[in-house]
């Protein structure tokens, strides 16, 4: 056989297997799809190590790869639209870093086109893949599982101010995964023997309420759920805190950064940047099935001594001895 032949005969096959929405761009330079339930401002710390991944595998926005974005700016319902374009848009792959309910709407939209995710909850337990080993499908990506993380949270609160007799837990209700949250929250809470009050708000204008009603109740400590829409108003989130004096805990870093008190969970630089370089491999080739979804092995503890003594707070040595980062 000739080696033109050859060559013919072997990138039909590669062409037969790849989505169908690849085909036509092989001449132009590739598009990833960017679907985001929150907005670009809330989502900007994520956006440096994503691209760091990216450029790991090869691809620099720009130079050798596009990317269209699109937001839902917090509005959930939007998402099925939003997702649906990208597919029209014949995007390489999708990128969906803002939770589940992102997630399921690129899912529905497309059964082709990799998608690749970053989510807190259990993937499995949504359908999105069939094991974390071997996702099957046309998803993967990185799962945190912040709801195992949930008594650590807890445990971590109780020690910060141990006189808290309710601990209050604020999600956003329109999260697929809030129900779940709970139940985990709950379930920690008693093996504990500690009181939980759950909050929920689903925009930025339930927050001040939810705090007016959380002084009411005597809530005397905070557990903050990992949700997109509290993470966009995670500013306004620690102000409140601040304001009704209630000691809160969050997810990441970057809440504690800006102003939050005390955060416990997995570096989300890390998990964005191990996001990008997926992206980049499926761009290069690989199969979504055939990259495990990862999950973080390193968790950080980050107190904020500013925050800590502007509540009055006095915060323990033993936790000061065991943070990976004390931010003055």
């Amino acid at each position: 056989m000739r080696r033109r032949e050859f060559i013919a005969i072997l990138m039909g096959g590669v062409a037969a297997i790849r989505p169908v929405a690849v085909l036509g761009q092989q001449s132009t330079m590739p598009v990833i799809g960017f679907l985001g339930s929150a907005s670009a401002d809330g989502y900007a710390p994520m956006m440096a190590p994503f691209h760091q991944g990216l450029a790991e595998s090869g691809y620099v926005a720009g130079q050798n790869v596009a990317i269209e974005y699109r937001w839902a700016e917090n509005q959930v319902a939007r998402l099925p639209e939003l997702a649906t374009d990208l597919v029209r848009r014949n995007v390489f792959v999708i990128f969906v870093p803002t939770g589940v309910a992102s997630v399921l709407a690129a899912k529905a939209a497309t059964s082709t086109i990799p998608i690749v995710f970053v989510i807190g909850a259990d993937p499995v337990k949504f359908g999105l893949v069939a094991s974390l080993n071997r996702p099957s499908g046309n998803i993967t990506g990185v799962s945190f599982l912040l709801n195992a993380l949930v008594a650590k949270r807890l445990e971590l609160l109780r020690e910060l101010a141990p006189k808290a007799r309710l601990i209050g837990f604020l999600a956003n209700n329109e999260n697929p995964s809030a129900d779940s949250d709970t139940t985990d929250v709950r379930t920690s809470a008693s093996a504990l023997g500690q009181q939980i009050h759950v909050a929920a708000a689903s925009t930025d204008a339930d927050l001040e309420p939810v705090f007016v009603t959380l002084v009411q109740k005597s809530v005397g400590a905070l557990l903050v759920a990992s949700d997109p829409l509290l993470f966009t108003n995670r500013n306004h989130i620690a102000a409140l805190a601040a304001k009704y004096a209630i000691p809160t805990i969050y997810d990441r870093r970057e809440v504690v950064a800006e102003g939050g008190l005390i955060s416990y969970g997995p570096s989300f630089a890390d998990v964005n940047r191990q996001a990008g370089n997926y992206v980049g491999r499926i761009l290069k080739g690989e199969r979504p099935s055939d990259l495990p979804v990862l999950q973080p092995t390193k968790f950080e503890l980050i107190i904020n001594l500013k925050v800590a003594k502007s509540l009055g707070l006095s915060i323990p040595q033993t936790l000061l001895a065991t943070a990976d980062e004390v931010i003055e």
